[in-house]
């Protein structure tokens, strides 16, 4: 085998070993994280309304959440919550309605209130389903990346000079 073919050979192994070892770290991390992420969810309590749901949600009926797909759904039960209590309209939109009249309605002051933490609350759970869809990926390269890694090791040893001595 010429020394083109070992470099390569030794190339590959060499990225191929680096890659065994960041694979089951990138799996670790994500695997710690979804942990932080559930624990978090589940200290904050939250649970689903046993009645009431919407139809696309009615799956989710009284159970907690402690998931990133639970924390968007939940968002979403939100939202559906917000909308009717100000007519659709945003935290901003109301906040102008309110220097509009002056500044002292009190109506649309506690609108803005429910509003402000109705998004609040949303932006919150969406944090957690987006870490939620991170760690996913996280933990999908790192399984990906630790197989690269085995069928590179495999195939540098497949390329590596045979002695007399070595099958």
């Amino acid at each position: 085998m010429d020394r083109t073919h070992r470099r390569a050979g030794a190339l590959l192994g060499t990225v191929g070993i680096a890659l065994v070892v960041a694979g089951p770290v990138m799996l670790a991390r994500g695997r710690s994280g979804r942990r932080e992420i559930r624990a978090e969810l589940a200290a904050q309590k939250i649970t689903f309304p046993a009645r009431g749901l919407p139809l696309e949600l009615k799956p989710y009926a009284g159970r907690a959440v402690e998931t990133g797909t639970e924390a968007h759904a939940y968002s979403r039960f939100i939202q559906g919550n917000l909308d009717r209590a100000t007519g659709g309209r945003a935290y901003a939109e109301i906040t102008a309605e309110l220097h509009a009249a002056g500044g002292e309605d009190e109506q649309l002051c506690e609108l803005r209130q429910t509003a402000f933490m109705g998004q609040s609350l949303r932006a919150s759970l969406m944090s957690a389903y987006q870490a939620w869809q991170i760690t996913t990926l996280v933990t999908g390269l790192g399984t990906a990346l630790t197989g690269l890694g085995i069928a590179l090791v495999a195939t540098a040893d497949a390329l590596a000079p045979r002695s007399p001595n070595r099958p």
